[in-house]
């Protein structure tokens, strides 16, 4: 395990981050480029709420140093500031120490450019018992002087943003909508 090595990166935003109100939250990125143990918050405490079942990746690797491999790209869920030990890690070679710790499905050969697939966790997480908790995105491979560039998404499942109304909501205001709007005509 190492031991605060984890870099949280400079930058404030890492991703556009996108909810339909089906349960699951994407986050998108192009041109991701980090270092090794570089990592960016990149959702905050309080953003999203619900449990977390899994995440999917489909990332494509533009640029790679240091024989980072695309599956090097992690997914980290712990308390800012950003440390070792947290609750999850899905990707990355390094060993953060986190309780779950899980591998992306594909894209961990020497010359893979891609890493796609599902995981699904083994231990649900409810976001409502860990209110502190940040999700982020780094470069887990295990040398400060690696670095790899990224463009795709991570789709995390079972949470939804915070205020984004379900589908039964939204298809509710959509009918009181057109009842009140035949009631004025």
């Amino acid at each position: 395990m190492i031991t605060n090595k984890l870099i949280l990166s400079g930058f404030a935003t890492v991703a556009l981050i996108s909810s339909a109100a089906s349960a699951d939250v994407t986050i998108s990125f192009t041109g991701l480029t980090l270092a090794g143990y570089q990592f960016a918050e990149a959702i905050a405490p309080g953003v999203i709420a619900g449990t977390l079942t899994g995440a999917t990746i489909n990332v494509e690797m533009t640029n790679s140093f240091w024989f980072t491999k695309a599956n090097d790209l992690t997914l980290y869920l712990d308390v800012a500031p950003l440390s070792t030990g947290g609750l999850l890690q899905l990707g990355g070679a390094v060993n953060t120490g986190a309780a779950e710790r899980r591998a992306w499905p594909t894209g961990g050969g020497l010359f893979s450019t891609n890493s796609t697939g599902r995981v699904d966790l083994d231990n649900a997480i409810d976001l409502a018992n860990h209110p502190d908790m940040s999700f982020w995105i780094g470069n887990g491979r295990e040398s400060y002087i690696a670095s790899g560039t990224w463009t795709g998404s991570i789709v995390l499942h079972g949470v939804n943003l915070v205020g984004v109304p379900s589908p039964g909501a939204l298809a509710l205001l959509a009918v009181s909508g057109i009842v009140a709007r035949r009631r004025r005509a």
